[in-house]
């Protein structure tokens, strides 16, 4: 779901390039993108050869019947309840969000175990939905945290 009426600053979407660093974390499984935005992600997603579910629906409401892993771009001002559900779908995860929520109480009571984290040296870029600017970097970057995804390494620093 876009959020386009609740608040306008969550309707930014991931950039290909944002999407590609991490390509070789996300497995060849069946993937739900529930944040649809402009749509683009699913797109990006097939190009990098990945069977991809991304509707324009609730994530709050509706789950597919079929899929194995969740990765997507949440809507920032919606963490607490994303995270929350995330909990409550107990599915590996990959969410690209802010660094800081690391240090949050609401996120890391949720997540103590299984959680891992992918850091990219170079800040991923997003683009808003009704803003034709491309390649907005928000000033504190952001990180992919990776849920149940038996990574190498639970803190990974890409190059």
């Amino acid at each position: 779901m876009s959020f386009t009426k609740d608040k306008d600053s969550d309707n930014y979407a991931t950039d290909k390039q944002g999407w590609e660093i991490i390509k070789d974390y996300i497995p060849d499984k069946k993937i739900w993108s529930p944040f649809y935005c402009d749509g683009k992600q699913k797109e990006y997603f097939k190009e990098m050869g990945h069977d991809i579910i991304h509707e324009d629906k609730d994530f709050f409401l509706y789950e597919p019947e079929n899929y194995d892993i969740i990765v997507d771009n949440i809507p920032f001002s919606k963490w607490k309840q994303v995270f929350k559900r995330l909990k409550e779908l107990d599915k590996p995860f990959i969410i690209i969000s802010f660094p800081k929520i690391f240090l949050l109480k609401g996120f890391t009571n949720l997540f103590n175990d299984d959680l891992q984290i992918i850091i990219p040296r170079k800040r991923p870029t997003f683009t808003h939905l009704t803003n034709p600017k491309k390649g907005y970097t928000p000033p504190f970057g952001a990180w992919y945290y990776c849920y149940k995804m038996n990574l190498s390494k639970d803190l990974i620093f890409l190059k």
